[in-house]
């Protein structure tokens, strides 16, 4: 099994032969297999971006619909509570919205978060209070 008749009549030059050729192969196909591994993780990459997209909206969704679901709860038990049968609802309703909405921009980064304000400051003037 020392030769084959791919390699030809001698043993050395086709020996020779097909290591080169089989680097030359071996190369060729880690090079191959290093752009489909780059293609693979890029597909990843988009498929793990739009996952964490739908994932960033029902959060966001989430804690704008719990603000205004827990507002009218509060509102609907004020008025029973007391008597004041659209006021409180009413009322309780729109500062449920505001709440949601406050949350929705604390959840996404645009209103930083009431502790980062004086943490902020305080770094600001370089600490010389």
């Amino acid at each position: 099994m020392s030769g084959s008749s791919q390699n030809g009549n001698s043993d050395d030059l086709g020996k020779g032969a097909s290591e080169a050729d089989l680097s030359e192969r071996r190369d060729r196909l880690n090079r191959k297999l290093d752009g489909q591994r780059k293609a693979e993780e890029a597909e990843r990459a988009a498929k793990k971006s739009d996952n964490s997209g739908y994932a960033q909206a029902m959060k966001l969704s989430s804690e704008f619909i719990s603000g205004v679901v827990v507002g009218g709860g509060l509102g609907w038990f004020v008025d029973q509570w007391f008597g004041t049968k659209p006021f409180g609802l009413i009322v309780f309703l729109l500062i449920g919205f505001a709440a949601g909405v406050l949350n929705v921009m604390r959840a996404a980064g645009r209103i930083a978060e009431p502790g980062q304000r004086y943490k902020r400051e305080s770094s600001d003037d370089g600490g010389s209070n």
